[in-house]
């Protein structure tokens, strides 16, 4: 197949890496290549992290050029409009539906962003919000699974079975980990059915 570029966008501690991770083994499970690249930032500090995957027949880099992305997901709106030129121009956004005020804009330092969701319906012609946060907390009980709903609404538009991402979420949640797998897996599967695969 085709090389498929994802890049995962957000803040520091929303649990990007590990949700890249979960795809990055997915298209291994499949016998895929896979190649990853990752940029923490000042991810404590909550600043913006990054991932990128690539997953086809044979991948040569593991970085995606600008504007080269097929799946942007973004972990925060904010983070969305930031990374907007990463898509290619047929790309698809998977968009958690939630504002995280940016610490310059808590302390003073800058004023808070003005007609948010305007930017980002203007920077997207394919997108999908995803309200990751209230199914997290509401359907399934634990704000910490937001990550997993979005890996769940991103699963729905790639070409792997729903059995290899389980597999990948064993092998990733194993372990001390293991504790969190069913509230984990039951995240995915409500984000999984928050998004048409024909969206």
């Amino acid at each position: 197949m085709d090389t498929v570029n994802v890049s995962l966008v957000g803040v520091g501690g929303q649990g990007i890496i590990l949700t890249a991770d979960i795809l990055a083994k997915t298209a291994a499970i499949a016998g895929l290549d896979v190649k990853k690249s990752e940029i923490h930032g000042m991810a404590q500090r909550g600043g913006s992290v990054s991932s990128q995957v690539r997953f086809g027949d044979s991948v040569a880099s593991p970085i995606i050029q600008e504007g080269k992305t097929d799946i942007l997901v973004a972990f925060d709106k904010l983070e969305a409009v930031r990374a907007a030129h990463l898509l290619a121009g047929n790309g698809k956004a998977v968009v958690n539906d939630m504002y995280l005020v940016p610490v310059t804009v808590s302390s003073g330092q800058q004023p808070d962003v003005a007609n948010l969701n305007g930017m980002l319906m203007k920077s997207f012609k394919n997108i999908c919000l995803v309200k990751a946060m209230d199914i997290a907390t509401g359907i399934v009980g634990n704000p910490r699974t937001m990550n997993m709903v979005l890996a769940g609404a991103l699963s729905a538009l790639c070409p792997f079975p729903e059995e290899a991402w389980n597999a990948a979420m064993k092998e990733m949640l194993s372990g001390p980990k293991a504790k969190l797998l069913d509230v984990n897996m039951k995240a995915f599967f409500f984000g999984r059915s928050a998004i048409s695969p024909a969206s």
